[in-house]
């Protein structure tokens, strides 16, 4: 399930969402599940012209940080059809944009928001996790078990190398069952955390609802 994949199976499911349902609190506090429809459409716009940027050598932005809160608060207020449309419509022109992805140097160095700066070929990777994690905070079905193991463990390592040493986290070492390995938090001696890739990803990006989560483990900060 790559990026075109993901995409075709989020549309697949929100295309069933009512009026009604898309007004209703996804799984992320504060925000409709319009407000993550809306996040999503506006990242893959703000990825192309990204793309485009570095295509024509412009300096490179995902957002307008002084629209971008209002954009999504707006856009979240539309009805069913306009959010189904909005998400197709931007994904396809990301996919068109894409298409300069393999003339670029895959290592460039791509300046997203004034604290996210990532090498160029991290962005298929970024997209995938958003709509991966996005269509379970939806809450219409698609649960961390409903990656496909592949993906679960592409997004394991990515989501570990993006936490890195971080001293919010306690010191960690990730063991999956597919072979991910990553060490992760502040100093001391980490504790080793093993299991499914799924299980892991939706643990370590807090995709798991309470009950699901073994009292075992150590706490994380909240992203």
């Amino acid at each position: 399930m790559r990026g075109q994949e993901a995409t075709q199976a989020l549309l697949g499911d929100t295309i069933a969402i009512t009026d009604e349902l898309w007004q209703m609190p996804s799984r992320l506090v504060g925000w409709t599940r319009a407000h993550i429809a809306t996040h999503l459409a506006r990242q893959a716009d703000g990825l192309a012209r990204v793309l485009t940027q570095l295509e024509s050598n412009q300096p490179t932005s995902l957002y307008d940080s002084d629209t971008i809160d209002d954009e999504i608060e707006r856009g979240s207020e539309r009805d069913a059809l306009e959010l189904q449309v909005d998400l197709d419509s931007s994904a396809g022109r990301l996919h068109d944009a894409a298409a300069q992805l393999h003339r670029l140097p895959p290592s460039r160095p791509v300046l997203l928001t004034p604290s996210l700066t990532v090498r160029l070929d991290e962005l298929p990777f970024l997209r995938l996790n958003h709509l991966v994690l996005h269509h379970i905070d939806l809450d219409v079905g698609f649960t961390y078990q409903s990656i496909i193991p592949e993906v679960a463990a592409w997004l394991l390592a990515y989501n570990a190398t993006r936490i890195g040493r971080n001293s919010a986290y306690p010191a960690i070492r990730l063991a999956s069952d597919s072979g991910v390995v990553a060490l992760i938090g502040g100093s001391g001696r980490p504790q080793v955390v093993h299991g499914e890739d799924n299980l892991l990803l939706g643990w370590l990006t807090g995709r798991l609802r309470p009950d699901e989560v073994d009292p075992r483990l150590p706490v994380l900060p909240t992203r």
